[in-house]
């Protein structure tokens, strides 16, 4: 098997105002609007790669529940959900473009995308190459689910985090570990590949 992971996985741990409880990165639900905690995945993901993006340039980064949702808002006001939310990868990578540069801070994008039509569909091993791309250059990927297909573990139409990938040495299979809902869990990469009925993609800053 080989293992990859971000090498600062506890710059994500947060801790809960009122509960004291850690939870891991921003998510949607610690916004305060009904709106935004509806359709806020895509800022919240967003917010996760600029607040990991900070560490890595030696920037103080939001470690309290009231600097992750400071960071989410204005995240926000450029990585902005439409009536889809944000549901391709060029929305995303669009404003959190301009959110780097509003901030003077240097960032190159890198996108994959995963067409709905399975006969069109990258593979599997580039997927895998992609994302072992992003972990040995130390960056967590954004992940578009646009349909959760056989991976029940995983919603649909919905951002996530990826934060540690680990595959078979003959690539044919992959579990990927991803952050959503301020918790970490694992879901299988490949089912998902090979089951999804509008596809997605993946994006990752260095």
């Amino acid at each position: 098997m080989i293992n990859q992971e971000i090498k600062q996985i506890d710059i994500y741990k947060i801790q809960n105002t009122s509960t004291k409880a850690w939870f891991y990165g921003c998510y949607q639900d610690l916004y305060l609007s009904k709106w935004k905690r509806l359709a806020g995945c895509g800022p919240s993901v967003a917010s996760n790669l600029v607040l990991y993006h900070m560490a890595k340039q030696g920037i103080s980064a939001p470690s309290s529940q009231e600097a992750c949702v400071s960071l989410m808002n204005e995240v926000w006001k450029y990585v902005t959900p439409g009536f889809q939310g944000v549901s391709t990868t060029q929305h995303f990578t669009k404003g959190l473009k301009k959110y780097f540069e509003s901030k003077k801070m240097l960032s190159e994008m890198h996108i994959i995308d995963v067409n709905k039509n399975k006969n069109n569909r990258i593979a599997l091993v580039e997927v895998i190459h992609f994302i072992q791309e992003g972990l040995n250059q130390d960056s967590p990927i954004a992940f578009l689910n646009l349909h959760n297909g056989e991976e029940k573990n995983l919603d649909q139409w919905h951002w996530v985090n990826i934060v540690n990938l680990h595959t078979t040495d003959d690539l044919k299979d992959a579990m990927i570990d991803i952050l959503d809902d301020g918790k970490r869990f694992e879901i299988n990469l490949a089912l998902w590949l090979e089951t999804t009925q509008l596809g997605g993609g993946f994006v990752y800053i260095t």
